[in-house]
């Protein structure tokens, strides 16, 4: 039990938090229908990347024993049997759809559907075509947050969306750039489509995705202050501009973070860099101050 649990990967699921961003960015977080909605969605996507995470583990655990930090994960290491780690992804896709059927309707069920289905093709053949595994992993992160507009009935800026998914693009392009500097020349062995990118093509993704992420943030910043309306609160608008602030330097901070080798784990990035955490916590307090002032 203990092999399955791990190999469910209970610190990816901090990435499901993405969930929540929609309704908070649309000032509807503070309903508590809303947060109920959102909590169970949280959940809901929690099962689902755990089901997928199996059927990866399933798939790459020849190429994971090539690596120095995936060969103890317990597919690859034996701990986990094959059939048992398949059963379990069924059953737990299973569960993720049914429930989201039968508390959201056919919205959530058919973003978990289609999140499943990319996340199972990206892992049995996908995963070998260069920039369409870079583009099957960002949109993962994409559903997330457009599963958080569905749940919640808000609406879901164009300018919100492009920086889910191009900050996702961002950090897919670091993963990849972290495992050629980790794995050298026994990359093409872990990972076919390492080989399809050149370093400096990977430098030039982050910094189109990074330049595209900044740029939309800005965009939705100035655009969500817009709308504030009366002249009496044209204060508040301060705080969507120095929001982004902190954005920026978050994202300097990640790509250094990159360029340094400890990018290759996001979650593990977000729970061990002090600075990155400090510059969150700014970034999510003048958000807050701007939406709900």
């Amino acid at each position: 039990m203990a092999g399955l649990l791990h190999a469910t990967r209970p610190r990816q699921w901090t990435k499901n938090i993405l969930v929540f961003a929609a309704p908070t960015a649309a000032g509807s977080i503070i309903h508590p229908d809303v947060v109920a909605r959102s909590v169970v969605a949280f959940l809901v996507f929690v099962t689902a990347s755990a089901a997928t995470y199996l059927v990866n583990d399933v798939a790459d655990r020849d190429n994971d024993r090539l690596h120095p930090v995936k060969k103890s994960r317990p597919v690859a290491s034996g701990q986990l049997p094959v059939d048992l780690a398949l059963a379990t992804a069924v059953a737990l896709a299973t569960v993720a759809l049914v429930t989201a059927a039968l508390v959201f309707g056919a919205a959530l069920a058919g973003i978990i559907a289609a999140y499943l289905a990319v996340s199972v093709c990206y892992s049995l053949m996908l995963k070998r075509v260069p920039l369409v595994e870079l583009a099957c992993v960002a949109a993962g992160f994409a559903l997330r947050a457009v599963a958080g507009g569905a749940v919640a009935h808000v609406a879901i800026s164009p300018w919100f969306l492009m920086v889910a998914s191009f900050g996702s693009l961002l950090i897919v392009a670091g993963k990849r750039s972290v495992e050629q500097s980790v794995m050298k020349d026994q990359g093409e062995l872990h990972r076919s489509a390492l080989a399809a990118y050149p370093a400096a093509f990977l430098r030039s993704v982050r910094m189109l995705a990074m330049s595209v992420t900044v740029t939309t943030y800005c965009l939705w910043a100035f655009e969500r202050a817009g709308r504030l309306g009366p002249v009496d609160r044209a204060e508040d608008i301060v705080w969507f501009e120095l929001s982004i602030i902190p954005f920026v330097l978050a994202v300097l901070v990640v790509e250094l973070a990159i360029e340094q080798g400890r990018g290759g784990e996001p979650e593990e990035l977000a729970l061990s860099d002090r600075g990155l955490q400090v510059l969150g916590l700014a970034w999510l307090a003048l958000l807050i101050c701007g939406i709900y002032a």
